[in-house]
């Protein structure tokens, strides 16, 4: 048993580029990390869409950290480019490590790798955002050089359908908005 350990802290992490069949295997390390509980106010969720959004957009900024055939890790981005600014941004959405496997360097070497690969599509800075609780998260990334948060505020109200008394009523159906011309018009862009 002791000789099991000693291997299993030998074994090699490697970092390398995510692959379509790695796709479940992040997903569900994702679902079991980023969680309601653990993070209620992050304004993003960790969904199929999500994964499979990056991974077809930005493939070449999706990378895994795999041990003994086991993905353990997992990191996902993508460059941003922001109208009337000469530069270009590279935004990590979202980094993970299981649980057994945290505190190990494995975040540092995705993160790192992730750096190098925003570097050569041309960013400029790397920028990167999580819920203002998550103390894990801020003390890692201010360890890889990022800066103190700067304020952000996100507003919330939550939505509630209403009911209209009168079915059939003016504008039922209809959003009413004003036209770059001043007038008026309906939601099929027609003038009143």
């Amino acid at each position: 048993m002791a000789l099991t350990k000693i291997w299993e802290k030998r074994a090699k992490v490697v970092i390398r580029g995510m692959r379509i069949d790695d796709l479940p295997e992040v997903f569900h390390l994702g679902e079991s990390l980023f969680t309601r509980d653990f993070l209620p106010l992050l304004y993003r969720t960790w969904d199929e869409y999500e994964v499979t959004s990056l991974f077809s957009n930005n493939s070449e900024l999706c990378l895994v950290a795999e041990r003994s055939g086991k993905i353990v890790g997992f990191a996902m981005g993508t460059t941003v480019e922001k109208a009337g600014s000469p530069w270009k941004y590279g935004y990590l959405v979202w980094l993970g490590v299981e649980k057994a496997y945290q505190n190990r360097g494995i975040g540092k070497k995705l993160y790192r790798e992730m750096e190098r690969r925003m570097l050569k599509l041309g960013a400029r800075m790397i920028i990167t955002d999580t819920d203002e609780s998550n103390e894990p998260a801020i003390s890692f990334f201010e360890k890889m050089g990022f800066s103190k948060a700067r304020g952000h505020l996100w507003l919330s109200k939550t939505l509630k359908r209403r009911q209209r008394e009168k079915k059939g009523g003016e504008g039922e159906g209809e959003v009413r908005g004003v036209g770059s011309g001043g007038s008026e018009k309906t939601e099929r862009g027609e003038e009143k």
